[in-house]
Parts: C-alpha cells; sequence; structure tokens
C-alpha cells in the first residue's frame, strides 16, 4: 500500500524522470542543500536532432514503498541516484563506498543509473577516472557539477529508450509479463495464464506502461496511441484499477498537449509539445534551467529508429479541455473501489483541481476537492495532517474560494498545537493563522474598519482573533496579545455582548499588567507590520470645540489712537474656481485668538459604550504647529453614558497658528493617539487658532464700596466693575484706583476715559476730574507692581427744572460710568474727558432738595 501522497503532484508530472538526492553519512544541511539546488537546476533536456523533451523531477526524500508502484505509473519509480558525501582520508574511502552501494539496494530494483558526489577527498583515489564516482576538493570548488548530471541524465535516457523500444517491439510467441501493484501479488496466484482474459490483461497493462515510457521519453503523439489501445484492452477485461491509470495516462498527455505552461503553478514555461507549435516556441524552456542536447545516434547502432510516430492520429487521440475532467472522474470513480488506491485516488483528484483551475470551471473543481477530504488514508502523523490541510486551504484558494481555503488552513494551524505533539509549534501555528485573515475579509489594520459597513462573519473574525491571541501568549509574547485584544475591542465593540465586553477588557486589563499598550507598529518576523490600534471608540467622541479664553483674559485689538477706522477694503473679484475652497476655509476659521502662555480650552461630547463604568486614567490633547504643553485630565463615564461634555486644557508656549488634530487617552493599560480625521461623523467648529504673543494683565480695585445695581448690560467683551457713592449737591469726593499688574508683562500705557451717561440733562460742569502725571511716573508698570490714581467727584446740579424732577430723583438720581482704564498697547497717556454742560432752564420753582445718588462703573 502506497502510504505517502504527494500533494504537489500534477499532470505533467507523468513525463517526468524521478532522480532521488540524498546525503550519505554526515553532510551539513547547508552545504548539502547548496549542490542539491545545482543538481536541480539541470531539469529541463532537449534531445538532439528531434523535437522530443525530457523533464527530470528531483526529490531529497522518497519512500521506498512508493518505488514499489513504479509499474503501475512509471513516473512514481525511482530511476536516478545521486548521493552526496564528505570523505577527508583515503582510509574513509571503503566504508564510504560501501554506504553508497546500501543506498543503491533500496532502490536497486528500478534504478536506470546512480553517482556519488564526494567532497573533501584528494590523492591518488580521486584521480582514478570513474564514471559513477565525482571526487570534488570543496563544496566551494565543484564546478564541474552540472557537466556531470547532464552525463547523467543522458545515460538514464540510454535506459528508457531502450526500455520503451524493447516493451513496445511485439516479440510473437513470447509470454508478456502480467505488471502489478504490490497489493494484487497475492490475488493472481494460481489464476489460468494461458486464458483469453488473462493475455488481454497482460496486454493492456503493457500498453499502458509503454504509454507511460513513450511520455517520460517525450513521445507525445506515440503516448496518446498507447493510452488509447490499453483503454480498450483493459475495459474489456474489467480491469478497473489499470483501466483508470490508463485514463489518467491519457488525461495527462492531453493536459501537456493543451497547456504547455503546465498546472502546478510553477515559474516560467515548459516546453510545448507536438509539431503544430513554432520551433521558437519549442524551444522555450524554464528560466534558471540547465538545458542538455542529447544526440540519439548512439542507438543507431542497434538499428533503433527514433520517434518512428510524429504525427499519428494527433487530433483523434488527445482528448478535448471538457473530455479531460470526464475522464478523470471515471478514473478517480475506478480508483475509489480500491481501498489501497487512496493515494492515488487523492493525488488523481489534486490533479483535476489543479487543471479546473486553468479551465476557471471553480465549482467543478471543488467537487474534486471535496471528494478529496474523504478518501480515507492510513493513520497520518500530525505534520502529516498540517501538510494536508495547507494543500487543500492553497487549492481552494487557487479556484477563488477564499473562505474555505482560509477555513482548511485554520484547522491546519490547530494541527500545530495538537495536545499530541510534545512540543507544539506556536509560532507554525500563528504563522498560519495570519494567512487565514484574507479569507475571512479581516485585516490587521483598524483604518480598513472606519471606513464603512463591515464585511465578513464577525462571530468568525472574532473567534480567529482570539485564537491570535491565545497563540501570541503561548509564544510568549505579551506585546502581541496586547495588540490583536485590542484590535478584537476596538473593531468588533458592537458585535461584542456586555459578557464580553467585560472578559475581553478584564483579559486586556490582565496582559497590560506586564506589557502596555502603545501606538508602536509591531514588525513580525516575516516582515509583516502590525499597524497601532487607537481606542477611538472607548469614549465614543461626536463633536470638538475650540473655546473662546475667559471674558477677562480675552484679547483686544487696539483702537487707533485718532479715533479713526482704518479701511480694508479691497477690490471685489470673483472667481469660480477657488470658490469652493474658499468656502472650506471660511467653515474652519475661528474668529478668536489664544494667548501665549495662558490656558486654553478645548470641549469634547462624549459617551461611554460600554455596560460598567469607564476610566480613562490620561486623557489630553493632540496639536501640532505651536510648542503646547498638554494638561491631561482623568476622567470617569458612567456605563452607557449619554452625551458626556469633557474639557480638556493646555498653554501653548509659542505664538504662530496652532492646529487641534485629536487626543490621546490612556484606556485598560493601552495609550492611544487618536486623531480627528480618523474619526467618522465628528462635528468640530473649526480646529485651528491663532495664537498671539503673552499679554499684560491688570487687576484693578476702588475704594468705594461696590454697587447692589448694574447701570447698563455689559457688552459681552468688556469686563464692568459697579461702585457707589452718595454726593450732596456741590460736595467732592476722591474716588481712589488701584491698578495691580497680576500678568507676567509690564503695562507700558494708560488710557483714562469718561463718558456721563445722563438722559434727563440736568448736570453741568466737569463732574470727574483726575491728574495721571503721578501715576504715569510708576509706568511701565512690571509684574506683581501696583499703581494708583485718583479721580475727582464733583456733584453741580442746577435745580431749577421742571416739578417731576423731585420724583425723578428720588428714583435713580444721576449716573456715571468710567470706561476701560488698561489694556496693553492700547492706552494713550493724554486724558480724555467727555463732559456734556446742561442748558439753564427756567424753572417755576427750586426745591430744597439739595443731594444726589451718583454710581460709577469701571470697564476693564
Amino acid at each position: 500500500k502506497m502510504s505517502v501522497p504527494d500533494y504537489m503532484q500534477c499532470a505533467e508530472d507523468h513525463q517526468t524522470l524521478l532522480v532521488v538526492v540524498q546525503p550519505i553519512g554526515i553532510v551539513p544541511e547547508e552545504s548539502f542543500f547548496r549542490i542539491y539546488k545545482r543538481i536541480s537546476a539541470v531539469s529541463q533536456v532537449n534531445v538532439r536532432d528531434s523535437q522530443r523533451v525530457l523533464y527530470i523531477r528531483y526529490r531529497h526524500h522518497y519512500p521506498p514503498e512508493n518505488n514499489e508502484w513504479g509499474d503501475f505509473q512509471t513516473h512514481r519509480k525511482v530511476v536516478g541516484l545521486i548521493t552526496i558525501t564528505e570523505c577527508s582520508s583515503a582510509k574513509e574511502w571503503p566504508q564510504t563506498f560501501e554506504k553508497f552501494h546500501l543506498q543503491k539496494e533500496m532502490y536497486g530494483s528500478t534504478l536506470y543509473d546512480s553517482r556519488l558526489f564526494v567532497f573533501g577527498l584528494q590523492g591518488e583515489i580521486a584521480e582514478q577516472p570513474r564514471t559513477d564516482v565525482a571526487f570534488y576538493p570543496s563544496y566551494d570548488e565543484c564546478e564541474t557539477v552540472e557537466k556531470r548530471i547532464e552525463d547523467f541524465i543522458e545515460s538514464l535516457f540510454i535506459v528508457l529508450e531502450s526500455k520503451r523500444l524493447d516493451r513496445a517491439t511485439d516479440k510473437s510467441g513470447d509470454k508478456i509479463p502480467l505488471l502489478c501493484v504490490p497489493f494484487e501479488k497475492k490475488d493472481f496466484v494460481g489464476l489460468d495464464t494461458d486464458s483469453r482474459h488473462y493475455k488481454k490483461r497482460c496486454q493492456g497493462r503493457m500498453r499502458k506502461h509503454v504509454g507511460d515510457l513513450c511520455l517520460q521519453a517525450g513521445m507525445l503523439q506515440d503516448s496518446l496511441v498507447h493510452y488509447h489501445m490499453a483503454v480498450e484492452l483493459l475495459r474489456s477485461v474489467n480491469d478497473f484499477l489499470w483501466l483508470g491509470a490508463a485514463l489518467e495516462g491519457l488525461c495527462s498527455a492531453s493536459v501537456i498537449y493543451h497547456y504547455p505552461g503546465g498546472t502546478g503553478g510553477k515559474v516560467g514555461p515548459r516546453r510545448a509539445q507536438g509539431g503544430s507549435l513554432s520551433a521558437e516556441a519549442g524551444n522555450r524552456h524554464r528560466p534558471g534551467a540547465q538545458e542538455v542536447l542529447i544526440d540519439p545516434g548512439a542507438l543507431t547502432s542497434n538499428g533503433i529508429n527514433a520517434d518512428t510516430s510524429a504525427e499519428i492520429g494527433r487530433a483523434k487521440n488527445c482528448l478535448s479541455p471538457e473530455d479531460i475532467i470526464e475522464k478523470y472522474k471515471e478514473a478517480i470513480s475506478y480508483y475509489g473501489k480500491y481501498k489501497n488506491a487512496g493515494v492515488i485516488e487523492l493525488e488523481a483528484c489534486v490533479k483535476a483541481v489543479r487543471v479546473l483551475a486553468i479551465q476557471k470551471r471553480s465549482m467543478e473543481a471543488s467537487e474534486f476537492l471535496q471528494n478529496a477530504v474523504y478518501i480515507n488514508l492510513r493513520q497520518l502523523s500530525e505534520e502529516e495532517k498540517i501538510q494536508r490541510y495547507s494543500i487543500l486551504s492553497e487549492l481552494y484558494e487557487r479556484i477563488g474560494f477564499h473562505r474555505k481555503s482560509a477555513f482548511f488552513k485554520r484547522i491546519a494551524a490547530m494541527q500545530c498545537a495538537a495536545p499530541s505533539i510534545p512540543e507544539p509549534g506556536w509560532r507554525a501555528c500563528y504563522k498560519l493563522l495570519l494567512e487565514t485573515l484574507p479569507g475571512y475579509s479581516l485585516s490587521l489594520d483598524p483604518q480598513d474598519f472606519s471606513k464603512g459597513t463591515h464585511r465578513g462573519w464577525a462571530a468568525v473574525q472574532m473567534r480567529l482573533l482570539h485564537e491570535l491571541v491565545y497563540a501570541s501568549r503561548r509564544m510568549g509574547n505579551p506585546a502581541l496579545c496586547v495588540r490583536h485584544l485590542s484590535f478584537l475591542l476596538q473593531t468588533m465593540l458592537d458585535f461584542l455582548s456586555d459578557q464580553e465586553k467585560k472578559d475581553v477588557t478584564q483579559s486586556l486589563e490582565s496582559y497590560t499588567a506586564k506589557c502596555p499598550g502603545t501606538m508602536e507598529v509591531i514588525t513580525l518576523p516575516d516582515g509583516l507590520k502590525l499597524p497601532p490600534v487607537p481606542f477611538t471608540k472607548l469614549p465614543i467622541v461626536k463633536s470638538v470645540k475650540l473655546l473662546n479664553l475667559p471674558t477677562s483674559l480675552r484679547p483686544h485689538k487696539m483702537k487707533s489712537l485718532l479715533g479713526q477706522n482704518v479701511s480694508t477694503k479691497s477690490p471685489f473679484i470673483y472667481s469660480p474656481i477657488i470658490a469652493h475652497s474658499r468656502g472650506e476655509e471660511r467653515s474652519k476659521k475661528i474668529d478668536f485668538q489664544w494667548v501665549q502662555g495662558d490656558v486654553c480650552e478645548v470641549q469634547l461630547m462624549v459617551y461611554n459604550p460600554m455596560p460598567f463604568e469607564l476610566r480613562v486614567e490620561n486623557m489630553g490633547l493632540l496639536t501640532t504647529g505651536v510648542e503646547f504643553e498638554s494638561l491631561p485630565a482623568a476622567l470617569s463615564l458612567p456605563a452607557e453614558s449619554g452625551l458626556y461634555p469633557v474639557t480638556l486644557v493646555g498653554v501653548p508656549q509659542t505664538t504662530g497658528q496652532i492646529t487641534v488634530n485629536g487626543y490621546h487617552t490612556s484606556v485598560f493599560g493601552v495609550f492611544s493617539d487618536c486623531l480627528l480625521d480618523s474619526l467618522p461623523g465628528v462635528k468640530t467648529n473649526g480646529c485651528t487658532v491663532e495664537v498671539i504673543p503673552a499679554l499684560p494683565r491688570v487687576q484693578i480695585s476702588t475704594s468705594l464700596p461696590r454697587s447692589a445695581h448694574t447701570l447698563q448690560p455689559s457688552s459681552g467683551d468688556e469686563i464692568s466693575t459697579n461702585v457707589s457713592v452718595q454726593l450732596y449737591n456741590g460736595e467732592t469726593q476722591q474716588l481712589i484706583i488701584k491698578l495691580e499688574n497680576i500678568g507676567t508683562e509690564p503695562l507700558e500705557k494708560l488710557e483714562v476715559t469718561a463718558k456721563t451717561v445722563n438722559t434727563k440733562e440736568k448736570l453741568y460742569g466737569d463732574f470727574l476730574s483726575w491728574n495721571l502725571e503721578d501715576t504715569l511716573c510708576q509706568f511701565p508698570l512690571k509684574p506683581g507692581k501696583i499703581a494708583t490714581f485718583v479721580v475727582n467727584i464733583k456733584v453741580k446740579l442746577d435745580f431749577s427744572c421742571q416739578e417731576n424732577l423731585l420724583q425723578d430723583l428720588s428714583d435713580d438720581g444721576i449716573s456715571v460710568s468710567g470706561l476701560p482704564l488698561s489694556s496693553p498697547f492700547r492706552q494713550v497717556v493724554k486724558p480724555r474727558v467727555e463732559t456734556k454742560p446742561l442748558n439753564p432752564q427756567e424753572s417755576s420753582k427750586v426745591g430744597d432738595f439739595s443731594h444726589v445718588k451718583v454710581r460709577e462703573r469701571h470697564q476693564n
């Protein structure tokens, strides 16, 4: 029973000669494969003076029991053996040569020829001319290796051609031997060898065998004729196993004719077959392969005529692409009748799938693969199971069944860590799991999940991500665990149940306790890069708003000292080209400024999608354009909270344009940089604001008590305070005003103006007066210093007015207001007093009321 299937088999392998290359004794693995690579490069051979082509298939390991099926299909027969050994002294040579003979005996019944390559031996032995042994001083000094292989293949061809001609010759009177597979031999003991049925069986099997030899010898047309004859003979005697082999041979020859590029997916086209092809096409060969010309003239001395039937019924005998698949189905059905032919059946399925993949008949290919899955072989080792599932996965990938391919690759990955393996291969398991990701519409880049609708089965994707986490842990790589768990939580949050959310976050916290999550890119040994996973959903941000400074800190533009409004008008030019971009700029424009050194605020509206309280340990702003000191905040958001305002603050250290790009967080031990550009549906009123140089700040206090009433509502961009004093007509009182510099910049200028708010026009004369000379001597006022100035309040009323004056006075008296006292770069030394003298009016009555209430409001 053939026990080891070759999952890489393809139809064109039927025309190859099998050569095994093996080491003898102790040969360094690296050195062996260096030589093996050079040997296996000599893989395509052109026969001189004909269109015949030979192909060599090299293997460095081949089970001897598979070799016993060489009569059934000759491409399974080891016809060449090349051994590589090291020998340092003449004393070791006899023992080395004996090992070579023992190795030959293993494949002795099928070998056409063999070679021994000896490295390291010099002297008398090495100088003796030998055909089967080649001596080389070292692995670096062996230029003739390829030439030796060419000579070796020439000897293989001569033996092959002799066998083909010997078996193909009709020797009347001689009995044709019955070719058997190993398990059949016991069944034919005692059979009547003279019966017509038996002779037909012998003839049919021999015809099939000659077809194999013709195919190997590069005689495609002859092989088609022999296979057709074999099919007719074997079908007449119901020899199903060999009938299947004859049909498969017919399929292989037809595939080679129709698809000269090969079906195995190997690099480069194979040499085309058939006389109808141009000479140029006929001379193509695989890139990098050695080309050998063999002269068949060595055989003509025996009267053998090479390539006797170049054009025998090719069109009639070659199967059409559709017929190839039908014959494969028939052959596989015959193989299925024999439990010992499981490997043959499995390999035939694989070959048919490779042909169907080229024909782009995916559904039919999947039927062959499904059959291959259920073919019962012996108890396979774990390594063989891994190989089987991996090849099934690759074949499903070739026919476009990506999810099915991922399924089998995932089984192969699980097999790498099976409990029965003493040392589970977690690295191999992890690598195979990564290869399944595309089949499940899963990538490890969180950006792919922020673009729209979720693709793929979320339940399977979550299972796969859990398996990646587990494999990472068993590999001893906690950083990988954190990255995959973070990805699971970020991308699959909408599909996790409440309990799963708790479980995942608990696992994540336990891993980050040993290895915190970062924004670094993780590079795997095979070069794959895992991008960082920012937690943009923990919490979810819905809007970002840059806030103006508090009223007391807002900068104000200096008014013109002359009170003139400078025109900033410009010519109006309309251009439809830039209208759109202007609109975008306008939408992002912020009409206020921030000040260097002052605390600035950004308000975020967030909510917590988790079914438990979410702790954000470190949340701050990410900015560009200006050096910025972010002052991080700690949040605790209630479970599944609605929109919740969060204010993030920072201090710009330099001036210029500052852009708020996003925010950073630390959640469950994972540090995230969340950029606003990657947040879907976030509303913002603009993210760029101008930072102006630091401004002076002044605090104003007066000697008078505060007023309980406000004279007039504030305009919003001024600071005001109201003080109250009660005076009699003609009385004078001083108002002492203190100016304290509480900022970091010196106060350089002071401007004082007064405005009398008088709606009843009963007041005349100078009501307020002051002298700034003493005060200005203290300027520039340095930080922390205090300057004072005195305002004199003098009441001068005319009571010769109408009778309702008494009622008016008793209502609210006369109001006096002082306008802004201090502001950087806009104060002038020149005091300006605005008074409105009253026109004396005739009065019918003068009252005795000689006092009036005065309120004053100071604006800063």
